[in-house]
């Protein structure tokens, strides 16, 4: 990500600092609406009684946005862009996205942290970090909705190759978030899609000539780079990717249905093959209101039984694999969120109602 610096409002820029300061995820700009925040996944009004309007909002995109991207947004109705302010001495990094809503101009923006954060405060073992940057090649997936997390654990699994050392590790982002600097022999080199690449795909597709231990594709969207990735992580490389799926076989069914139905067997073949681990994760409200939110995952390690389930399409079964698959480090989502309860860091509501069987979690 580029910092970009247009000569910006004072009115824009104290509410990104403000935004920093209160620790925001996100900052809405939508007009008939007060600018909003999201504070550990939680809305909060800045003031009830402003209500933005049509040229509140143009006036303080234009304040963030470059030159020459006015028209980009005409033309295209939905751009991306970043802007980063320093706040308290460091630089204080968005990404953000210009929309329209009933044709009227309307922004969000990400904040994006400097430094990749911790395993312990992530809510991740480390352990299973390790395990899985381990595998010499094959394909490991981190699934779950939007603003679960993933590309923060992708980031932490590539900061453990690059502490470790000797592997040539190649990203493919939209955008690049967290920056990852030298610290020993890996070599890592960070492309933005629409800046540095036009595609997921292209990335993956080049990206094999860059003679790569590792590919870090941001998401898999469509056929051609899920067909990509299936095929690299078949001859020799370690391809770490995300899904949009709640759970770890919905990710199973995802990469299969982006094919025809003539192809899926073959597809399930490749994937029973190449498929390492599928992480989902899901982030939850704390059992102590206004702390950071809790991360719950579900664990499935490719193993014999689940290997037997994808290539036959038995997906039904992959949960039963996930329960008798503890030796295996497998976890289901339940068995997580009654630990979580256990421990106070979710209430027993908040475990029930994520559950896929609340009558298990206790």
């Amino acid at each position: 990500m580029t910092d970009q610096t247009p000569a910006a409002s004072g009115k824009m820029i104290d509410l990104l600092h403000l935004a920093a300061k209160r620790d925001a995820s996100d900052v809405h700009l939508v007009p008939g609406f007060p600018v909003t925040f999201r504070i550990h996944g939680q809305l909060e009004v800045v003031d009830e009684d402003c209500l933005l309007g049509d040229e509140d909002v143009r006036d303080m995109v234009s304040a963030v946005v470059a030159e020459g991207t006015h028209k980009a947004i005409a033309e295209r109705k939905n751009v991306d862009f970043s802007v980063a302010v320093r706040h308290e001495g460091v630089p204080c990094r968005f990404r953000g996205n210009v929309f329209y809503a009933q044709e009227k101009l309307c922004a969000c923006l990400r904040h994006i942290p400097n430094d990749i954060p911790d395993w312990e405060w992530m809510g991740f073992a480390k352990a299973l970090g390790e395990r899985l940057v381990s595998y010499n090649n094959g394909l490991v997936i981190i699934t779950g909705v939007t603003g679960s997390g993933k590309s923060t654990t992708l980031a932490a699994m590539v900061n453990l190759l690059n502490q470790r050392g000797g592997s040539r590790v190649i990203t493919v982002e939209e955008p690049i978030e967290y920056v990852h600097k030298r610290v020993s022999s890996s070599m890592i080199t960070q492309r933005e899609v629409g800046r540095d690449v036009d595609s997921f795909y292209d990335g993956l597709k080049f990206g094999l000539r860059q003679d790569p231990d590792v590919l870090l594709i941001g998401e898999i969207r469509d056929r051609d780079t899920a067909r990509m990735a299936i095929s690299a992580a078949e001859t020799g490389h370690l391809i770490l990717t995300t899904l949009h799926t709640k759970d770890a076989k919905g990710a199973i069914t995802r990469m299969v249905d982006l094919f025809p139905h003539e192809a899926q067997d073959d597809v399930r073949t490749q994937l029973a093959l190449s498929l390492r681990a599928v992480v989902s994760q899901h982030l939850l409200p704390s059992a102590n209101f206004g702390e950071k939110r809790v991360l719950a995952k579900e664990i499935m390690i490719v193993n014999h039984p689940v290997r037997i389930a994808i290539k036959f399409g038995k997906i039904d079964s992959i949960e039963s694999a996930i329960q008798t698959g503890r030796r295996d480090g497998m976890l289901t989502l339940d068995e997580d969120l009654g630990r979580l309860a256990r421990e106070n860091k979710i209430t027993m509501e908040t475990a029930r109602r994520f559950a896929k069987d609340p009558d298990t979690v206790h």
